[in-house]
């Protein structure tokens, strides 16, 4: 088991596997929630608009955790009110609104933190360090991963009718989709709000997405197909990070490349909807 011995012998190196394994657990089952949704484009989109209000904590108490994750759950918050106002007032969808402001967010939050910061400072947050994980970030994704699943239980039922039928949720309960609505939007940000910490804004969602799509090739059932999701989160997260260590590269991108390597293998041979399973279906069928 020498492959394991940086897991063993170093504390930095557990604690970012276990920060991993907690937005594996709860980043990524929303992320197949986005992607049903047809919401992909809005975890992207939130992820940046996370970083304005991490640039102003940062402004104002320098590299501090806690000032920029507030300010990060502010901002995400703000852009997603924003949105849904602009869909529900407008012709746009959801979706449109959302990619007409996250470019913008990115923008001001990378032209806030270039008013103090250093290119070092302005690297660690867009891109994280998930090799200098502390213990109170790690507590801190824990507690909101512990969050995350409660709230995701107690909302599960509607939000589920809410992506499959939302007609039936709307026109009946108004009200109640857009509380459902509203909530899952907090609980996305307050993810990418811990995987901000751990993998900076770009790569974020990457986690939290990727995976998501991914177990869509393997399974038609929702609960499999996120418990599918995490395990690819999972593992990505742990040979990326293996990578990281023998071969030198960045751990944070390390970890969403090996997501990526995961997800094409996933369009080649997922037996749900995989090419092979798809081409060997129609060859079946042609031949009967």
């Amino acid at each position: 088991m020498t492959f394991l011995q940086p897991f063993i012998e170093f504390d930095f190196m557990r604690r970012a596997l276990l920060s991993c394994l907690c937005l594996s657990l709860s980043a990524t089952p929303l992320g197949v929630i986005l992607s049903l949704r047809r919401l992909s484009l809005a975890g992207d989109a939130l992820s940046h608009a996370v970083l304005p209000g991490a640039a102003i904590g940062y402004l104002f108490f320098g590299m501090s955790t806690l000032a920029m994750g507030v300010g990060g759950l502010v901002a995400g918050l703000l852009v997603a009110l924003v949105s849904g106002i602009i869909s529900r007032t407008t012709l746009l969808k959801e979706d449109a609104s959302f990619s007409g402001l996250y470019m913008g967010a990115l923008a001001l939050g990378i032209t806030l933190i270039s008013l103090k910061g250093s290119g070092m400072d302005l690297l660690n947050i867009l891109f994280g360090s998930l090799l200098a994980v502390s213990h109170s970030a790690l507590l801190t994704t824990s507690l909101i991963c512990l969050t995350s699943l409660l709230m995701l239980r107690v909302i599960y039922r509607p939000l589920i009718i809410d992506t499959f039928d939302s007609d039936f949720l709307r026109v009946g309960h108004r009200p109640l989709a857009i509380a459902i609505h509203g909530l899952f939007l907090f609980l996305v940000v307050l993810n990418l709000v811990a995987g901000f910490q751990i993998l900076g804004t770009l790569m974020s969602v990457g986690l939290m997405m990727v995976p998501a799509v991914s177990a869509r090739f393997w399974a038609v059932r929702l609960v499999p197909t996120m418990i599918i999701a995490s395990i690819i989160a999972l593992l990505s997260s742990f040979i990326g990070l293996l990578l990281s260590w023998y071969s030198a590269l960045p751990a944070g991108p390390a970890v969403v490349l090996c997501s990526a390597v995961f997800f094409l293998v996933s369009c080649l041979m997922g037996r749900a909807n995989g090419w092979l399973a798809r081409h060997s279906f129609r060859h079946s069928g042609a031949s009967s």
